[in-house]
């Protein structure tokens, strides 16, 4: 007989390189906590970004970005998806490298403007009818086709909702079961359904369920209170780019001809810049109405110098418009030629008329202490338990090496352990793993000594 123990009916979300990240970790003064919100060290960045997102919500830093200046491996990324923390869950962060714009399926302007229209949201709230509660029966109608042939054809579903108050049986159309179907509503789910429009809303599991073993389950919701027939504030969130490519495509028919088309069109399509006016004029008209509202959000450009001269030109015009978002850019070059001139040497690789638009913020290398401190919680974002003596170990590794390499060095080095037939990082354990890996600086004194082994 096999016995199986459940261990969470909750699942488990994917561990990314900045998902310790909680915040600029500062205290009410506005200065660097030395170990706060998942980073350590760079008070001076952190503290010139904190001002930033003071200038961000007092609605004074239009016009202007900020450049992320350092080395390899100096915090730049957390740093800036930091702020975006800082500002709020619900504002956009859109991250993009310089190298992206060179598609072969659209212009490089192109590629820039979507990913600024990406870092844009709009929050619409509006009063909706709506019919709120637990799903208490959920059987539909059938009736004879009428095209003939032997298969039965659905005419309305019946549905029930119960909330805190009471409970009212309801009688739908056929396309909202379609509906119902999309969101994989079952007895016992809380949903509302929108009286004008039809559409069906899953918010969760009732927690009268909270008490079974449900391996699918995913979060449990309180029993809905008032009436089911109720007037309600839905709020939404899109972003710009959405409601372009909404307008963008619009659905054809249900015939072949216009669903080949839909087939034939291309991955991407360039939106043109006179729909997005249109676009525009709509979102202010709601903004005046007060409908909606603007959600700035942080529009992350790193390795910026691998954009040419002709994407530096656009970002002029970018970082004026009325409708933009914060824009911070990132490198860790020096003095470099500008991409896209034959002769121009300028600071990071960016044109000096931009620089002088730009808030440059610097970061410093890790001491060994530090590295010790980040490889901690990276340790615990994990869910690793490592050794006092592994962590001067790993410390070690990056102060000799580089952090990153230190860092990649965890799940290999957690991995031994369990071969080893222990759940905690031992000394030991990177030392076996560091004599199969090679790190960059290993590596090139290989090839130094080997020269004469490898094509040239």
């Amino acid at each position: 007989m096999k016995i199986e123990e459940v261990k969470s009916t909750t699942k488990a979300q994917r561990v990314s390189s900045h998902s310790h990240v909680k915040g600029l970790g500062l205290n009410e003064a506005g200065h660097a906590v030395s170990c706060a919100a998942g980073l350590v060290g760079q008070e001076d960045a952190r503290e010139a970004c904190g001002i930033i997102v003071d200038l961000i919500k007092s609605k004074r830093m239009a016009g202007r970005g900020i450049l992320l200046v350092g080395p390899p491996g100096t915090g730049k990324t957390a740093v800036a998806l930091a702020v975006s923390q800082e500002l709020g869950s619900k504002v956009p962060f859109c991250p993009m490298v310089g190298s992206e714009v060179f598609s072969s399926e659209i212009k490089k302007t192109e590629v820039l403007m979507e990913n600024f229209r990406r870092a844009i949201g709009l929050r619409i709230k509006e009063m909706k009818e709506v019919y709120e509660g637990e799903v208490t029966e959920l059987s539909p109608q059938e009736t004879e086709n009428p095209m003939g042939g032997y298969g039965k054809t659905i005419s309305s579903v019946v549905i029930g909702l119960k909330t805190a108050k009471g409970t009212k049986q309801l009688k739908l159309d056929p396309s909202i079961y379609e509906s119902l179907q999309k969101e994989k509503v079952e007895v016992g789910d809380v949903i509302y359904i929108e009286a004008n429009s039809g559409s069906v809303k899953r918010q969760g599991r009732s927690d009268t369920f909270a008490s079974e073993y449900d391996l699918e389950a995913e979060e449990y919701v309180p029993l809905p209170k008032g009436d089911v027939h109720k007037k309600k504030e839905v709020i939404q969130d899109v972003t710009l780019h959405d409601l372009d490519v909404a307008n963008a495509r619009p659905q054809g028919g249900q015939d072949i001809l216009s669903m080949m088309g839909q087939l034939m069109k291309p991955k991407k399509t360039e939106i043109t810049d006179k729909l997005r006016r249109e676009i525009n004029k709509v979102v202010n008209k709601y903004i005046d109405e007060g409908i909606a509202e603007l959600v700035p959000g942080v529009l992350f450009v790193d390795e910026v110098h691998m954009l040419d001269i002709e994407c530096f030109t656009y970002l002029h015009r970018a970082l004026e418009m009325t409708i933009a978002p914060i824009v911070i850019f990132a490198t860790n070059r020096g003095n470099c030629a500008v991409r896209g001139c034959e002769d121009v040497v300028a600071p990071h690789g960016i044109p000096l008329d931009l620089l002088d638009r730009l808030l440059i913020v610097r970061t410093l290398p890790y001491s060994q202490e530090e590295m010790v401190k980040i490889i901690q919680i990276r340790a615990q974002a994990e869910g690793l338990t490592v050794e006092p003596a592994a962590l001067q170990a790993f410390g070690q590794v990056g102060a000799d090496t580089t952090l990153r390499y230190a860092v990649q060095l965890l799940t290999p080095a957690n991995l031994t352990a369990k071969v080893n037939g222990r759940s905690t990082i031992t000394a030991d354990d990177l030392k076996e793993v560091s004599e199969l890996f090679h790190d960059a600086k290993a590596s090139a004194k290989v090839l130094a000594a080997n020269s004469d082994k490898f094509m040239k």
